[in-house]
């Protein structure tokens, strides 16, 4: 019998971990692999809640340095669980196993889901973390909207505790994104958003895309078919410190 595939699953920013724990229960049950090993892994330092550009070099350089062994470290697949993206094009160059990020993955689906997509976001300081990946695959035409519903994030507590307000700004928001900008698909805008999936896929009459769940299940596919991205584009350093970070403190030891 073949052994699982592993993957390892990188959070974008330092958490303790019961905040982990939070995270690992976006995959329910009947969409897990018995041969498909998930790991969910935080960074040992680095950015506390993605709401700038400082802090979102802070996670490029952190999730960077908690994936650049991965392929030493025995996984098959690394899949990084933020609408941010962050390291991912510094880990293709690093490694030869497949590399996901869930901005990249969900904007791509999106696009074979409909024409037009809107992302639904807790707050306006993510807006440019979802810019730079619509630039970079050059879908400027195919966005419609993104909508902020004012609320501050929390990486440690998600939605817990504010489902019955946040619920219903998500819908009114996704209503309006559908009626008065044309989108014919929704995007939650952040795995920490994952709680609010089955609520708005039963409220709002299109497709409503959970990021967390999409880059996972992409980053099964790549697996199946043998698949990674090219060493062409993707070009690999001539010389890799994977000590780089070995004197950074661990914030939650």
């Amino acid at each position: 019998m073949n052994e699982p595939k592993k993957i390892k699953m990188i959070l974008p920013v330092p958490l303790p971990a019961e905040a982990i724990g939070m995270f690992e229960q976006q995959i329910p049950e009947n969409l897990r692999r018995s041969d498909i090993t998930i790991d969910f892994v935080a960074p040992r330092n680095g950015a506390k809640i993605l709401d700038s550009f400082y802090e979102f070099t802070l996670a490029d350089a952190f999730v960077l340095d908690a994936g650049m062994a991965a392929e030493k470290e025995g996984y098959d697949a690394v899949c990084i669980n933020s609408m941010s993206d962050s390291g991912l094009h510094a880990l293709r160059s690093c490694l030869s196993i497949p590399v996901i990020g869930p901005c990249e993955a969900t904007l791509l689906t999106a696009c074979m889901t409909g024409q037009k997509f809107s992302i639904l976001t807790m707050w306006d300081r993510w807006k440019p973390m979802y810019m730079k990946t619509i630039r970079e695959q050059g879908l400027q035409t195919r966005l419609a909207s993104i909508r902020a519903i004012g609320v501050n994030p929390d990486a440690e507590e998600l939605l817990a505790g504010k489902e019955e307000v946040v619920f219903d700004l998500l819908k009114r928001e996704g209503e309006a994104a559908i009626e008065k900008d044309g989108a014919d698909v929704i995007i939650l805008g952040s795995t920490t958003m994952y709680q609010s999936y089955d609520f708005l896929s039963a409220n709002l009459p299109v497709p409503v895309l959970n990021p967390g769940l999409i880059a996972l299940k992409t980053c099964e596919m790549f697996l199946d078919l043998g698949m990674a991205h090219s060493p062409r584009y993707y070009q690999p350093p001539r010389e890799k410190d994977e000590n780089l970070f070995s004197g950074v403190e661990c914030k939650f030891a």
